[in-house]
């Protein structure tokens, strides 16, 4: 066989995934383990998150204006710096 034939088949993912026993990984395994002693309490699929706590529109609004006068400040003294 030539070197190609080896690499080519060393790689086989087809080769890989036809077969019969797939051992489990190294976190299933742990997984299983530990539920086995202690078993997670039932959850729904996709459990809604906490809501978000929302801040009052006048801090997003206070916040907005900071940004904008501070890249303001930042230009002028740019080009304050640059008129030197």
């Amino acid at each position: 066989m030539t070197e190609k034939d080896n690499w080519e088949r060393e790689f086989d993912h087809r080769w890989a995934n036809s077969a019969e026993h797939k051992e489990p990984s190294a976190r299933a395994r742990m997984l299983a383990a530990r539920w086995k002693e202690n078993p997670p309490n039932p959850a729904p699929f996709r459990a809604d998150p906490e809501p978000a706590r929302r801040r009052s529109s006048w801090a997003s609004t206070a916040m907005v204006f900071g940004c904008v006068i501070a890249v303001m400040v930042l230009i002028g003294l740019v080009q304050f710096g640059s008129a030197r």
